[in-house]
């Protein structure tokens, strides 16, 4: 099967696609560092599947400056972690239209959590993962259909997404090259999920104002089918779901294809990546 990880650290655990991702993966015996800021929610979780199962770690992944002692702190304590999900995010409307509304410290909290708290996070937990060489280890990176078809309504939110996207496609092309074996046990995962019901809408007045604050599909239906996917026969790289699959593979196909073809002059001009 293709997600062979024992022991995987989801941020953004205590509600949402991460809660459930975590209830999933303890369901197939899978050992759950659960992340996030709201302890009560992470005790919870682990008062219902018991400390052997779960961990909790209290952690607001946007304090960039307390992450470096807090992932070393995390492999000293688990050194058999060998799957990250950077799944932590949030969403928040922004209307340019009307500058006096536009709050310049949620646009960069927004960008923080979304995009810079992966890329910290990820450079930091590397080491760790290079180092189990040759045991499989996984880097999950939960981005959105609006990485590929931004909603105006939420511009820094898509962009913060489309980010993720595009580093995606680069940590996976770095990890897996030619000139870089001592990481090609280190497979680069992107979940690009639809609107789903989860917290995300509910928070946000403007949402709940015009009525729209649960758009999208059923949590647990979207899980159900994302799981299948983690855990089927087939390796992916790329999870979609199925609403959104062909619209976003007419999109995505032929950029893909220019963007490979890129790659290899790149690298047939001796750039080594």
């Amino acid at each position: 099967m293709p997600f062979p990880y024992k022991t995987v650290l989801i941020t953004g655990a205590t509600s949402g696609i991460g809660f459930a991702l975590a209830e999933h993966m303890l369901a197939a015996g899978i050992f759950v560092i659960a992340v996030g800021r709201r302890k009560d929610r992470l005790d919870a979780l682990v008062e219902k599947h018991g400390a052997e199962k779960v961990a909790a770690e209290p952690f607001d992944v946007s304090d960039l400056d307390a992450m470096p002692t807090w992932v070393h702190r995390i492999t000293s304590i688990y050194p058999r972690l060998d799957c990250i999900f950077l799944n932590a995010g949030f969403q928040r409307s922004l209307d340019f239209t009307s500058p006096p509304t536009i709050s310049l410290p949620s646009i960069s909290a927004e960008l923080t959590t979304n995009y810079l708290s992966p890329i910290h996070m990820l450079s930091l937990f590397l080491p760790h993962l290079i180092s189990l060489a040759p045991s499989p280890t996984s880097i999950v990176l939960v981005s959105s259909g609006l990485s590929i078809l931004p909603l105006p309504r939420c511009a820094n939110y898509s962009a913060t997404k489309a980010a993720v996207h595009s580093l995606a496609w680069s940590l996976r092309c770095q990890l897996s090259g030619p000139d870089s074996p001592q990481t090609h046990h280190i497979k680069v995962v992107e979940i690009m999920p639809p609107a789903v019901q989860t917290e995300l809408h509910p928070q946000q007045k403007d949402l709940v104002e015009a009525g729209q604050h649960k758009p999208g599909i059923e949590l647990e239906r979207y899980i159900e089918e994302t799981w299948a996917d983690l855990v089927g026969e087939e390796e992916k790289e790329e999870i979609v779901h199925s609403v959104l699959r062909e619209r976003l593979e007419a999109v995505e196909g032929p950029r893909k294809t220019a963007w490979e073809g890129f790659v290899k002059a790149m690298r047939g001009a001796g750039l080594r990546f």
